[in-house]
Parts: structure tokens; sequence; C-alpha cells
């Protein structure tokens, strides 16, 4: 089958859309199906076609940036052309261009499928206002022609604004693909050595340096929790220079990662095994998101399969693989004090929290998403038109893991 994965930012650019569309077009093509990727060429510097893990990306000239979306003159006649070439289509919201890439579908009798990984919400301001707007506008055109829309937990779908127009009409939940390097025990006893941690508690962050993901939160629970537990240190894995949008965010965080310096350690974007040795690293990982444009965490899955508990915002979605597995605690939205209390919580009974973790990574395998994409595809292409399908049996498994463990 030809696959057309369609979306703006790609690799190497680093997000939790990005890294899933990755997975999911590896898994993919390991099955052998002929995937392309049409994306931007965000950075001048990147080659416009290359192959990387038998994945075709195709990247597009980006003429100019609005706020955190892109330009591209002449993405309309690169869409025509792989719309022509693919049997199927898939696209990935939020994204401006995607009605476009739907009405292709439909105009030449090829499925398109959706999938919404997260609302859109841009810093505050009049002209974010705007953009907002328009491509909120842009993704229900999308989703009226798609034929099909997906998302992770039908929590995030029944909750999103967008979501819940599809829910008992078109709306399928699939397991986000999820998966890590392996890592001998030298690289992680490496890891510990390298940033000090021997009998240290340490509480992980993954996330870029974002406005929606509530970094403040942690760093204004950090002096609760040395209270208690004096020696604790915060490692912080994802990038944090230059992200494009946040550069306000990161200067008013200054302050507070200076303040802290002691205890919060910011370490870029990790890979590989290196990113493996970050998880087993750690006695607890927080998600402090504080709105929708979160809406799962892939990063809670990849603690949960070293055995690492979570701390969750209790926003639809985020909270779902806590909920599941009871690997955590999830906190109100925004609240520093319930997310300090939470933390001091898991790291007093730390064991108590954990579950089997290669039961968990069975539920979220990339080969197991790209199956029930193609079972999906295959439906599509057959002209049956499946509506509303229940959450999947990996997630009614870690349910009853969590109840036998309970």
């Amino acid at each position: 089958m030809k696959i057309l994965e369609v979306l703006t930012y790609y690799r190497p650019h680093v997000s939790g859309l990005t890294i899933y569309v990755e997975r999911l077009s590896k898994a993919l093509a390991r099955q052998g199906h002929d995937v392309t990727v049409l994306t931007s060429q965000y950075e001048p510097e990147l080659p416009r076609r290359e192959d990387l893990a038998g994945v075709h990306v195709e990247r597009i000239p980006v003429a100019l940036r609005v706020s955190k979306g892109v330009i591209m003159p002449t993405f309309g006649h690169h869409a025509t052309r792989w719309s022509r070439w693919a049997d199927v289509i898939h696209l990935h919201l939020p994204q401006f261009d995607a009605p476009g890439l739907a009405l292709r579908g439909r105009l030449f009798g090829k499925p398109v499928v959706l999938t919404y990984h997260c609302d859109l919400q841009l810093p505050q301001g009049a002209f974010n206002r705007v953009v907002n707007n328009v491509v909120l506008a842009m993704n229900r055109i999308a989703g009226n022609l798609a034929d099909a829309v997906v998302t992770y937990t039908a929590d995030y779908g029944s909750h999103s604004p967008y979501l819940s127009r599809y829910m008992g009409k078109k709306l399928h939940i699939i397991p986000p693909p999820v998966e890590l390097a392996s890592c001998p025990p030298d690289i992680a006893e490496e890891f510990r050595a390298q940033h000090d941690l021997e009998g240290k508690k340490v509480i992980g962050i993954a996330a870029r340096l974002a406005t929606e993901k509530g970094i403040e939160v942690l760093l204004n629970a950090l002096p609760l929790v040395l209270e208690k537990y004096p020696e604790a240190v915060v490692l912080h894995a994802g990038p944090y220079k230059n992200i494009v949008g946040e550069e306000a965010y990161a200067a008013r965080l200054q302050p507070l990662f200076e303040q802290y310096r002691d205890h919060y350690r910011l370490l870029g974007t990790l890979h590989g095994a290196e990113l493996t040795a970050f998880y087993r690293s750690l006695d607890v990982l927080v998600y402090s998101s504080l709105n929708s444009t979160e809406s799962f965490g892939l990063g809670q899955i990849e603690a949960m399969m070293n055995g690492v508990p979570v701390v969750v915002s209790d926003l639809p979605g985020v909270r779902q693989p806590v909920r599941m597995t009871g690997m955590g605690e999830i906190f109100p939205v925004g609240d520093h004090e319930a997310l300090a209390a939470a933390l001091i919580r898991v790291l007093d009974r730390r064991e108590s929290y954990r579950r089997p973790g290669d039961l968990i990574a069975a539920g979220f395998d990339p080969d197991q998403t790209a199956r029930a994409y193609v079972q999906l595809f295959e439906q599509l292409q057959s002209g049956h038109l499946p509506g509303d399908v229940p959450e999947p049996q990996a997630y009614e498994r870690l349910r009853a893991l969590n109840e036998e463990e309970a």
C-alpha cells in the first residue's frame, strides 16, 4: 500500500507529534508499505528529499513563518502530485494545509484519514488569536472531508471541542506508538555518574521549553519538595534553546532556572540509549501541562516501561495512562502545591506504583499501532465506512493489569 503521511514539521524537529509520525512511518515501512512523508523544509539546510529508515521524506521550501506555522507557496503542486501517487492520505493535525489535502483525496477517490494529535493554543496576543481561529476553521473543513478521524483516547475525544463533533460518527481510538532504544547497564551507570545522581531523589520532565508544558508549575513546586527531600534534583530532557514562538516564555523562566540551578538541570534533547538511561535514572516523571495542546504524553509510557511512576496534570487524555495503569498520581492543573504533595507521595512509596514494564510496552508497540491503521485504511479502500469504535483491547488489558496489581 502506498501511504502519504502529511504534517507541518517532521524530524529532526522534536515534538510528540513528529516522534509519533516517525515511529508510525517506520513501522509501516517495516511491514512492507511504501511510505512518503510530505512536510516542510522548516530549516533551509535540511535536504529537500531523503530516505530515512525506509521512509521517503519530501520537504517543501518555506517562504515565511506565521507564528508557529509556515507558508509554503509550492505546497499545492507537490500535494497534488503525491495525492495522485498515494493509495491513502493520512493527515496529522493541527495543520493549516489539511483541507487542501482532504479535498484532493475526495477528488482523486483516495481515502483520507485524519489523526488529531491535540488542540492548538498559541501564546496570548491578538495576532495569535486570529491564527488560532483560522487554523481551527481549516481543521474543521479537513475533518468534515476526511473519511475517518483518529485520536489516542476516548477521554480526549469526548472533551475536545473539535473531536467531540465526530463521536458516534467516524472517530476511532488507536494507541500511539511508543518505543525506546536498548540501554546496556554500563551506559545507564555512566549517565548516573555523569549527572552525579547517587543518593539523590531524581525527578524528570521530558518536554520542549514551551508555554503549554507548564514548566513553571514544577519550578514553583520544587522548593516544597526540597523541604522533604533536600537532595532532590530535576533532570529536564528536551530542547530549550531557540524554540519557535517561545522566546518570551524562555526569558520569563530564566530567573527561576537561575534560582534553582543547583537542583534543576537542562539536558537538552536526548536520543537513543541516552534517553533510555535518562528514564532509568528517575524516581518519578512529571507532566505539568496546562491545556489541551497536550493530549496524552508519550513520555509517560516511556517512563512506565522502565518502572518509573508519573505525576500528571488532570487533563483529558493526559491523565489516562495513570488511570489505566495506576502508575502514578494526578493533580489539579496548574496547582504547584498539589504537584509537590503528589511528588512527595510517590517518592515516599515509589515501589507501590510499579507495574510490569513489558506488559505496558506491549500495549503501545509501534507495529501494533501500524496494523491498526492498516486495518482502517483497508476498510476505507473497500468502501466500508466504519463508525465510531470503542477503546482498543490494549487499554482494556492495562486496566485489568492495574486492578490485578491493586
